[in-house]
């Protein structure tokens, strides 16, 4: 049975992160370690409680506030399993995620999948979801981000490459990690099952229109390397098919 390691970083989510944390120790697939990386530098006696919950949570505090990105970075470097999967600390799995979701990869021997999700409010009410796509290539991805990072497992040897990492960003740091597996041409398949609960936070990063938009521009300037007019032209793209899934 194959380890799986979830990499959870932790930053003022005080209000979500123990449900979150216990929809994992409820899969039905058992074998799995959570690296959780506390970001909130200032505050670690709560955290350090929700670490002693269960023997396969590991927890790493970071010595300066790192940011979502790079405190999955540090946590993957710490991980012992054959899987990474992701979940971020207000977001919620259902019970049999791992189990059907390491099942499909098994079969069709994939390195890279994601799910379909619900999304909910803070008080956990649904309100919507999103529809995992079969496969997603680079230029569907370049214009519209479909996959979400709770829901997402990949391989751990793909990580060997070093190109392959979360950016340091704000938001969208999961977003140009996607985008640089999908120009590889790394198989990334979706499964229309709904296996994870992401919650829509008022007070989130990835609430924040202008810092989305800031994010966006960078991911196409900075990280793949357009110009000016043209990082401007796919974040109009970007955003559009953001609207409309809205």
């Amino acid at each position: 049975m194959s380890l799986v390691s979830i990499i959870m970083p932790y930053y003022k989510k005080k209000l979500f992160v123990e449900d979150s944390v216990k929809s994992i120790l409820n899969q039905s697939y058992k074998n799995f370690e959570i690296i959780l990386i506390n970001d909130d530098i200032e505050k670690k006696d709560f955290i350090e409680t929700i670490s002693n919950i269960d023997q396969r949570i590991r927890l790493i505090h970071n010595n300066k506030n790192l940011g979502a990105g790079l405190s999955r970075n540090k946590g993957i470097k710490y991980s012992n399993g054959e899987y990474i999967a992701f979940c971020d600390c207000d977001d919620l799995w259902k019970k049999n995620k791992l189990e059907n979701q390491l099942s499909f990869m098994k079969q069709f021997d994939l390195d890279f999948s994601f799910t379909s999700y619900d999304i909910i409010d803070e008080d956990s009410n649904f309100i919507t979801k999103r529809k995992a796509d079969d496969n997603i290539n680079f230029k569907k991805l370049r214009n519209s981000c479909d996959i979400g990072l709770s829901t997402v497992i990949i391989k751990k040897n793909i990580f060997d490459n070093q190109r392959y990492e979360f950016a340091n960003l704000k938001t969208k740091e999961d977003y140009v990690l996607w985008l640089k597996l999908a120009f590889d041409e790394i198989e990334m398949k979706g499964i229309d099952q709904n296996l994870t609960s992401w919650r829509k936070n008022k007070d989130s990063l990835s609430s924040s229109t202008i810092q989305k938009l800031m994010d966006g521009y960078k991911v196409y300037r900075v990280y793949l390397g357009y110009g000016v007019f043209k990082s401007l032209f796919c974040l109009t793209v970007l955003s559009i098919n953001f609207i409309l899934k809205n």
